[in-house]
């Protein structure tokens, strides 16, 4: 793999991310690559300024960080199809990022011969809608046979994890009502706090909290989940990943739905418009240096599961398990 130009994001007001992204960008430079350096984080955005700073392609995003630092990287790299290299350097959970070991090994000519393993991770896009001729008028008289097809009133925005729908307001705790269409046809209404659109990358952040299932990252697939549902009935549903989803907020006459992507405001959404969600046509290329990364271990380690808190070697059937 070539690198003659390199981006570096280290998570904001963090020593030990920045001492980290110092050093990569010695050894970068060493090399004769050109290397851009920059803090990310919720005060911090850099990917917009790499991206008009040259004209030269960039070949390699190294992230240093927490996955938080990660999706955000996704969001604005994976549309121009350039590799990401997570590592978790002062982050909390680490599922997308890997350990800060492999950067103690030199990776710079394992990444330049080719010594690695690009894992594709499904994206999301979103984009908000509404009738031209109806303005602001009620969603539902829209609806059936032979309605038209919306304008588009916003940029389309991308997530890794999930995109949320639910209302905000600062003097109380409003409750949504959102129907819920997939290739046209009504699915449910949901009755509670808001709803969850995610990847199968997404299954183990806001989703898995929201009750939602834990799905392979191999697989291409949309979770559906409602968060806190006022109906037992309404319950997440897994559907094909060339499923598209419509969102339609009801009762919100004062217009307090907000899209949220991967945990970041991305617009309001007004009375009679809706949201429309499928598989982005881009992945995100998460390069993968750790030999005999598991998911599965992940999974046992982080969110502690028996596996990984009880080990008696008399009577597991796999003493050297782990």
């Amino acid at each position: 793999m070539d690198l003659g130009l390199v981006v570096i994001a280290y998570k904001e007001g963090d020593r030990e991310s920045k001492a980290a992204c110092q050093v990569c960008a010695e050894q970068l430079r060493h090399r004769g690559v050109t290397v851009l350096t920059a803090p990310t984080g919720l005060h911090h955005n850099p990917y917009p300024v790499f991206l008009e700073a040259t004209s030269d392609p960039i070949d390699l995003a190294v992230v240093l960080g927490g996955d938080g630092s990660v999706l955000a990287a996704a969001r604005y790299l994976a549309p121009h199809g350039i590799p990401i290299l997570p590592i978790k350097s002062g982050g909390r959970l680490g599922f997308l990022a890997q350990s800060e070991r492999v950067l103690r090994e030199d990776p710079w000519d394992r990444i330049q011969a080719g010594d690695f393993i690009v894992q594709p991770r499904m994206m999301l896009q979103a984009q908000i809608l509404e009738q031209p001729q109806l303005g602001q008028g009620d969603p539902l008289a829209t609806r059936g046979e032979g309605k038209q097809q919306g304008r588009p009133v916003s940029q389309v925005y991308y997530a890794l994890n999930e995109m949320c729908l639910k209302p905000i307001n600062r003097e109380r705790l409003p409750a949504a009502i959102m129907e819920i269409e997939v290739n046209g046809e009504i699915l449910d209404q949901y009755h509670g706090d808001g709803v969850l659109v995610a990847t199968p990358t997404g299954s183990t952040s806001y989703t898995l909290a929201a009750n939602g299932p834990i799905i392979d990252p191999s697989l291409e697939v949309i979770t559906i989940t409602p968060i806190c549902p006022l109906s037992l009935s309404s319950r997440p549903i897994v559907i094909g990943g060339s499923a598209k989803v419509e969102i339609w907020p009801l009762s919100d006459a004062e217009g307090l739905t907000r899209l949220w992507t991967d945990g970041v405001l991305a617009q309001s959404v007004n009375p009679g418009q809706w949201v429309e969600i499928q598989q982005a046509p881009s992945v995100a290329k998460l390069m993968i240096l750790e030999e005999n990364l598991s998911y599965f271990r992940t999974l046992r380690e982080k969110l502690q599961w028996a596996g990984s808190r009880i080990y008696i070697p008399t009577t597991n059937h796999r003493p050297d398990w782990r």
